[in-house]
């Protein structure tokens, strides 16, 4: 039986998973990790941060595979929900996932970016379910990504009044 066939709490379903969330980044530069306005929340964009705050990073196509770049991607999303936990308190706050813009680092040659992000927008529907966890979205690449993270990621949540 899915996690969604029960109807849990996004909490519930975190921790059904027995995932682990990475420390919430601190801002390297000049900007705000997430915003409230009103019902929504914006999160700028986020790498992918292990549990001991190291980067993954490499670009996809020449020093990571595809399946290493969506494991990267779900590690974005993880490093997301822990931003969210940090600065609002809880998972069940979000009501749901808006719009994901996902960039990946990788060759000129490299064609399938929206896989690559899948492993973010997958775990926000494994957490959110398929009707609340899954917005809209642009899936994009790059020539280059700060630090040489593999993947980017930006969100745009609605909360709960």
């Amino acid at each position: 039986m899915s996690v969604e066939a029960t109807i849990v709490s996004p909490e519930e379903a975190f921790a059904a998973l027995n995932l682990s969330l990475p420390p919430a980044p601190t801002p390297l530069g000049v900007y705000k990790p997430c915003l409230v306005d009103g019902k929504y929340l914006y999160l700028s964009g986020h790498g992918p941060v292990r549990d001991d705050k190291s980067l993954i990073i490499g670009r996809i196509g020449s020093d990571m595979d595809i399946e290493e770049g969506k494991l990267a991607a779900r590690q974005v999303g993880l490093t997301m929900l822990s931003t969210i936990k940090e600065n609002v308190g809880s998972l069940n706050r979000i009501k749901r996932v808006v719009k994901i813009l996902g960039m990946v680092n990788c060759t000129a040659d490299f064609e399938r970016h929206p896989y690559v992000i899948n492993g973010c927008s997958e775990l926000f529907a494994d957490i959110y379910g398929t009707e609340n966890g899954i917005g809209v979205r642009s899936a994009v690449g790059m020539g280059s990504l700060p630090d040489n993270i593999p993947v980017e990621v930006e969100a745009l949540f609605e909360l709960h009044d």
